[in-house]
């Protein structure tokens, strides 16, 4: 049996995907931030809806770079911030960028499978006020354990985040082929289950869904909020 088929152990990332996401970022890191800009659309809407409280914790899924993390604890000085990534080359980046804006001490980063993590051997928290994630469930296989594991992972009153394609359903044929064909290049596939997903995981927590289309189906905005 060769490494990448060996079966991860609760919280490790899965050696296959891990070393898929390592080699696509290897270089890409690097000027991920200055092309994402362009069509990742409604990252900044999710930060400021946020609505973190004072003294909160805020766990990003899927944390990649940094960038969103940045933005965040700029926006919400009080809190504290934690972030995963299954990609090694990601977090080097993000913790390189946590030292550059002085964040170092107000955020921890961890490597990890966002579908299966354990918050306390990772972080020493097993619960955060705010969890999201941002353009991940589009990259994740399994991504719905990912929507189980986030809300396992809220504490009472807490919400979750999730902002990712959509079907792009308003948009023109021609649009959503091109679109599709590039993203296949960089192993992402929009959900078209993403919100009956986020309604049965919501029912069967007892949580409510707000759920918004953005720019013509382009983007798809969700919080998924703890009935306490």
């Amino acid at each position: 049996m060769s490494t990448s088929e060996l079966p991860a152990r609760h919280g490790e990332p899965p050696a296959g995907h891990a070393e898929l996401m390592d080699g696509v970022y290897r270089w890409q890191r690097h000027f991920y931030d200055l092309t994402r800009k362009y069509y990742l659309l409604g990252r900044d809407r999710l930060i400021s809806g946020l609505d973190v409280p004072a003294g909160g914790t805020v766990l990003e899924l899927g944390c990649g770079t940094g960038r969103n993390i940045v933005l965040a604890a700029r926006r919400y000085p009080g809190a504290r911030f934690f972030g995963l990534d299954i990609s090694a080359e990601m977090l080097e980046t993000a913790n390189a960028a946590m030292d550059r804006e002085g964040l170092s001490g107000h955020v921890t980063l961890a490597r990890g499978d966002a579908t299966d993590f354990d918050a306390e051997a990772l972080f020493g928290l097993a619960t955060f006020d705010r969890i999201f994630v941002s353009y991940s469930l589009s990259m994740i296989p399994g991504w719905e354990k990912t929507v189980a594991a986030a809300l396992a992972a809220l504490s009472p009153d807490g919400s979750l985040h999730v902002v990712d394609f959509g079907q792009q359903e308003a948009l023109p044929r021609w649009f959503r082929t091109l679109l599709r064909g590039w993203l296949r290049k960089f192993h992402v596939e929009p959900r078209e289950a993403l919100r009956d997903v986020l309604e049965s995981e919501s029912a069967r927590v007892g949580a409510s869904l707000r759920f918004r289309t953005l720019y013509r189906g382009y983007t798809w905005l969700a919080v998924v909020k703890i009935a306490i």
